[in-house]
């Protein structure tokens, strides 16, 4: 069991009630928005050169998810830099396409908002155009809060000031703050604000560390 999720269930008993919910949105809720997997498959559905495809991503993405360009901006500098035999459209609808929600997590998630009365935030790293599609296609509106998105506010994890803009927009103090990521690294980060981490790594152990948990 990874040590991010040991310390977590050892601090949790000192910890404050817990008010308020961060949760990340790809590996929590849904699916990766735009992950190696689904990029793997784009590139054998649509013949495309692998390495090429994969350089000019790893060198455009994170300028795309921090909000400085736009998706077509995206799609330009990484596939329709020539011509292809498909369109645009064709492109971003297999895009989209690659997102399933995690039901259970939704559902579990509605539930503790529910019987809590928690607020819930997504904070996460989505490009504008991905994130909105997801949120909409999947109804995150009907139970979160506010979205703390890093194309929507400029910064990206692991920068600590993504969580500072989540926590100014929730006027709640960090201990009261539970934050669900898969990624322990950012758990680690948010950590260092005061924001009690749970590492999640599937459905069952976070529903087992819930359990330990002082909700309001």
């Amino acid at each position: 069991m990874p040590s991010a999720f040991c310390s977590f269930t050892v601090i949790i008993v000192m910890a404050k009630t817990i008010t308020t919910i961060f949760t990340d949105l790809g590996g929590v809720l849904l699916t990766n928005g735009w992950s190696r997997t689904s990029r793997a498959e784009a590139i054998q559905f649509f013949g495309l050169d692998a390495e090429d495809t994969e350089e000019r991503h790893h060198l455009t993405f994170d300028t795309y998810e921090v909000g400085k360009i736009t998706l077509d901006d995206y799609l330009n500098r990484v596939i329709f830099f020539k011509d292809r035999s498909f369109t645009r459209e064709d492109f971003r609808a297999f895009m989209y396409s690659r997102t399933q929600p995690y039901d259970d997590m939704i559902a579990l998630v509605k539930q503790l908002k529910a019987q809590h009365k928690l607020r819930i935030a997504v904070v996460s790293n989505e490009g504008r155009e991905l994130a909105e599609y997801r949120i909409r296609q999947f109804k995150l509106h009907d139970f979160v809060d506010f979205f703390i998105v890093s194309s929507f506010v400029h910064f990206r994890k692991p920068d600590v000031d993504i969580f500072k803009v989540a926590l100014d927009t929730a006027q709640v103090d960090p201990s009261e703050v539970l934050y669900l990521e898969d990624r322990p690294m950012f758990v680690q980060v948010a950590e260092t604000l005061g924001i009690k981490g749970l590492h999640h790594i599937d459905y069952m152990s976070t529903v087992e560390v819930l359990k330990q948990i002082n909700f309001s």
